[in-house]
């Protein structure tokens, strides 16, 4: 395939139709152009095109975990050539020069880039980020990755925003051996997040009301489930965890007084699940008992 003056992508034209899509051309200025070989559908996705995060940029063509090969470079791209298979997550460019970028947060810098539906800077253009359903896309070396070989490209990529997600906040809270980690959530972002601490060496625990899914959880390395539909079900779990990782996309819905409960003294309940709805309403005494705490990441 020549190399393309303009690419084809599926565009949601609006929020209140979401479920209609149209082929819109586009191309945007990026250092490294890849041309796509598939994508994964992630939640976020139908967060944004349903408006249940909110207004949206349109005409807006989503999908944030993209696998393809690079057809070109930038000439000051070191990290890429021509012919890679390479993945793209849910972020495409950060200044690189902020605090947080200075210290590998890149993903927490003020001017970052996600990967649909953000702005570029004026002078770079101005123009509106256009994610993976398409034929093409563009993204900075610094968030384009090359794929090994062993992993097939259908698993490679839900691994660049899913996978990600759930692997960063267990590898920042020093999950491994000797550590009881909670996986609330048996779906597409807890069946990573199972995977992941139990690889890391944790002792896995998969919370979730759905009692069918225990085998799965299971399979992919929990030692043990825990149905949160059962009465009282948090009371034997009392100081148990050290960490949660929250990927539900119910937490409107939880009794969170009961989650944080099963908390170690200073250990923390991590949402990685965004639903659409507010959480419950929070004391600031629900804290108090084992001095447990909140908190969230973006990738």
């Amino acid at each position: 395939m020549g190399y393309p003056d303009t690419f084809e992508g599926f565009m949601v034209q609006s929020q209140d139709n979401w479920q209609e899509f149209k082929k819109q051309e586009k191309f945007q200025d990026r250092d490294i152009d890849i041309e796509i070989e598939c994508c994964g559908v992630c939640g976020s996705d139908v967060h944004t095109i349903n408006k249940g995060w909110g207004p949206a940029p349109m005409p807006l063509c989503v999908g944030h975990e993209v696998i393809g090969k690079a057809v070109k470079v930038g000439d000051k791209v070191t990290t890429v050539k021509v012919g890679d298979r390479v993945g793209v997550g849910a972020q495409i460019w950060a200044c690189l020069e902020c605090k947080p970028c200075r210290t590998d947060n890149e993903n927490y810098c003020p001017h970052k880039i996600d990967t649909y539906g953000a702005p570029y800077p004026e002078e770079m253009g101005g123009v509106i980020a256009q994610g993976g359903y398409a034929s093409h896309i563009r993204a900075h070396e610094y968030f384009t990755f090359k794929i090994p070989d062993n992993i097939p490209s259908h698993e490679a990529a839900p691994m660049m925003c899913a996978g990600l997600t759930t692997y960063s906040p267990l590898l920042r809270a020093g999950v491994g051996p000797g550590k009881k980690v909670a996986i609330v959530g048996v779906g597409g972002l807890g069946h990573y997040a199972i995977l992941w601490a139990s690889a890391m060496g944790a002792e896995v625990y998969a919370l979730s009301h759905s009692p069918g899914k225990e085998s799965d959880a299971k399979k992919l390395g929990a030692n043990e489930f825990i149905c949160t539909e059962d009465k009282d079900w948090a009371k034997p779990w009392a100081f148990a965890f050290d960490f949660m990782l929250n990927t539900a996309d119910a937490t409107h819905e939880f009794d969170l007084a009961a989650y944080l409960s099963t908390l170690n003294v200073n250990g923390e309940m991590h949402h990685v699940g965004l639903p659409d709805a507010a959480l419950p309403e929070i004391k600031a005494q629900m804290f108090a008992p084992n001095g447990c705490k909140m908190g969230g990441s973006h990738i």
